[in-house]
């Protein structure tokens, strides 16, 4: 850390009384190698809510394809560029498909927005928590459903996620897409306007990823976490909307 951001982050820690434990659990990450799920993610930078790349030895990052709509054009290799000027391995693999990856490979797994768009999340989980060291941490962040375009969805259901699992659900899940058509608040979507765009944007989902497949609580968080071989040891809410899980492999 150079000096311009141990300011920052000072300064961040002193105003921001809402982020104080988010560093102090940012701070664990000191010198340890992880990897990131969906990213790279504003909420782990320098001036995020949980700088987890700052006080990081390194970060390799995993997206599902080698074009998406939030980082465009990328590819395999040591690429992944987190921070600047620092750079990790870019896995091209699907979030529950770490195959490449070895057991008891990582300190840490990072995934911030990503969870949400993965049609089967507990074969997901299990994945992630496969490649992580025992007593590693993930730190997962979610969208507050009522702070967002899902917020006249419900809460998915545990007993489906465990159906997903048990049917090895696949990317190209179609289950809520009727659900996802009908109830997305329009009015808390700046992006794609009208609900013809959003009926085109789902029926393209195995391209675009954009579908919300399943909707969260800390309730359901903390369940899927526990089944997949995780204790939960902090969770708090962060404004606007993002709900952030701290846990650890058992």
């Amino acid at each position: 850390m150079n000096l311009l951001e141990f300011i920052v982050t000072t300064i961040s820690y002193i105003r921001q009384p809402n982020k104080r434990k988010l560093i102090d659990q940012a701070k664990q990450f000191k010198q340890l190698n992880g990897i990131e799920i969906g990213g790279p993610s504003d909420i782990f930078k320098l001036k995020g809510a949980i700088p987890i790349y700052l006080y990081a030895n390194q970060v390799d990052g995993v997206n599902f394809s080698n074009a998406t709509i939030w980082e465009g054009s990328i590819q395999e290799g040591n690429n992944y560029n987190y921070q600047k000027n620092d750079f990790g391995y870019q896995y091209i693999a699907e979030g529950t498909n770490l195959s490449a990856i070895s057991n008891d490979n990582y300190d840490f797994a990072l995934s911030s927005h990503s969870l949400e768009h993965i049609a089967n999340p507990i074969k997901a989980l299990k994945e992630w928590c496969r490649v992580l060291k025992p007593g590693a941490k993930l730190v997962l962040v979610l969208p507050n459903k009522d702070f967002t375009f899902d917020r006249k969805r419900p809460v998915t259901n545990f007993e489906h996620l465990l159906e997903d699992e048990l049917n090895n659900t696949q990317e190209d899940d179609t289950t809520h897409f009727e659900e996802v058509n009908k109830l997305h608040d329009m009015e808390m979507d700046n992006v794609l306007g009208t609900r013809e765009a959003l009926v085109i944007r789902t029926g393209l989902n195995a391209t675009y990823r954009a579908v919300h497949h399943h909707v969260f609580d800390f309730e359901l968080i903390k369940k899927m976490l526990v089944y997949s071989g995780f204790e939960v040891d902090y969770q708090q809410n962060y404004a606007p909307f993002h709900m952030v899980t701290i846990a650890r492999k058992k």
